[in-house]
């Protein structure tokens, strides 16, 4: 695994609410802030949603320390897609998308994660150690795979609950 490939993961589920319900939660910059550990906030640079607003993140990991990012909207399809890139959109650090899909008896929301290529802490600690980028990598994705379960299980009990 090299960060030079944009390492991608997703987790999905089932969320009993229509997508322009649940496309009211995923717009809403703050709110991850609510469930994961790591986020702690966002403010519109110049919002609302729509193709190429920013806005500025803040985050913190005990490991790490606190930072902020400047993420630009990259999709913005009301209903299904909604992405943004951190950093340059040419070359980011890190991609997010939820996109949402309808099925029979239910809408499925997926919270996508692409690492790199772009300039990021995390290529900082592989040019520190460049023969464990593999596993850095790894780490990496497993500690965002437990904040992003608790964002989709925080928008599916807000959707749900109308």
């Amino acid at each position: 695994m090299r960060l030079r490939d944009a390492p991608t993961t997703e987790l999905s589920l089932e969320v009993e609410a229509s997508p322009e319900s649940i496309w009211e939660y995923v717009t809403d910059i703050e709110l991850a802030a609510r469930f994961s550990e790591e986020f702690q906030g966002a403010e519109w640079i110049d919002g609302p949603a729509r193709p190429g607003a920013t806005f500025r993140g803040r985050s913190r990991h005990p490991r790490i320390g606190e930072w902020e990012t400047t993420s630009t909207i990259i999709a913005c399809e009301p209903g299904r897609t909604f992405a943004w890139a951190v950093g340059d959109t040419s070359s980011p650090a890190a991609v997010w998308t939820f996109i949402i899909e309808q099925s029979e008896e239910a809408s499925v929301l997926t919270y996508r994660m692409q690492l790199g290529p772009g300039p990021s802490g995390l290529r900082v600690a592989i040019e520190r150690f460049p023969d464990r980028e593999a596993e850095i990598i790894q780490r990496r994705i497993e500690e965002q795979l437990v904040q992003m379960q608790r964002v989709l299980d925080g928008i599916k009990a807000l959707a749900e609950a109308g």
